[in-house]
């Protein structure tokens, strides 16, 4: 599933292709990938609609129309890109935007899970999300305070795309071993100084991983050259670069999770159990 890395290279593929160029019609070829309008609407409503920028907000890729934003969530199988010339659409294009000048902009999905939106309102689609992991809001004073103030697996939370936008399975997994931190540690048993780290490693996996066009390790997503870089993520059995011990596999809310048990050992204490801050004392 494209990450922040992958949507953002592939806005930043797009942006120069796409920008001033104007969608003359569309071709819906698979009606359930549009969650909305309708897709009578969709069709009139974005003929004659121009480009003008692309980005991205999550995992989430935005293009901004002239009085809409066109929004594609790729989820595990998406693709966006462009053809130059003539096109004859493939079996599993969901939709194909016929610009000017015989160019088009397909949608490619074989698992069909991806989604479009066309309104006006982008917040209505992405009002939920939490903050940007290399924005300004995210700072390491945000994290510590937000992990504190709730009671959550760190795997899990960091995969929660209300708490922070962007992040999956990949740059989770690697940014929790630069951080030498447990995917099953509770949030708020953090200290402000492994706070500070997580913060760093998230930023850094993540640029690293935009400078290196993302991972590509699948059939779906490519040209990215992070995946020669992987520090534990699909690394069972071989050994971790930091201190050799093999990186094992584990399931953590039903996602498979890589670590090493030495630089990540679930209790800073015993390395057995999840460490718990101790219960205040009674006053009694």
């Amino acid at each position: 599933m494209p990450e922040l890395p992958e949507v953002e290279t592939i806005a930043r593929t797009l942006r120069p292709v796409l920008l001033n160029q104007t969608i003359l019609r569309a071709d819906l070829r698979w009606a359930r990938t549009l969650a909305r309008p309708a897709p009578a609407d969709f069709v009139r409503q974005i003929a004659g609609q121009v480009i003008r920028a692309a980005s991205r907000r999550g995992k989430y890729l935005l293009l901004q129309l002239s009085d809409f934003v066109l929004i594609f969530h790729l989820r595990m199988s998406g693709d966006l890109f462009v053809v130059t010339g003539p096109y004859e659409p493939a079996i599993h294009d969901r939709l194909v935007l016929t610009l000017l000048g015989e160019s088009f902009l397909v949608f490619r999905d074989p698992r069909k899970f991806g989604r479009v939106w066309l309104t006006a309102d982008p917040g209505s689609v992405l009002a939920k999300l939490g903050p940007e992991p290399l924005s300004e809001a995210f700072t390491p004073s945000w994290l510590f305070l937000a992990l504190r103030e709730r009671h959550r697996q760190l795997k899990p939370l960091l995969l929660d795309q209300t708490f922070l936008a962007g992040l999956g399975n990949i740059y989770t997994d690697e940014a929790l071993h630069r951080a030498g931190l447990h995917p099953l540690r509770l949030s708020d048993t953090l200290s402000e100084a492994e706070a500070l780290a997580l913060w760093q490693s998230i930023r850094d996996v993540l640029e690293e991983g935009i400078r290196r066009n993302g991972a590509s390790i699948d059939w779906v997503y490519r040209g990215g050259g992070f995946q020669n870089h992987f520090r534990v993520y699909r690394r069972t059995g071989q050994p971790c670069f930091v201190c050799g011990t093999p990186v094992e596999r584990l399931l953590v809310g039903q996602r498979s999770s890589h670590v090493c048990p030495r630089c990540q050992p679930l209790s800073p204490v015993t390395g057995d159990r999840p460490w718990a801050a101790p219960k205040p004392r009674s006053r009694c």
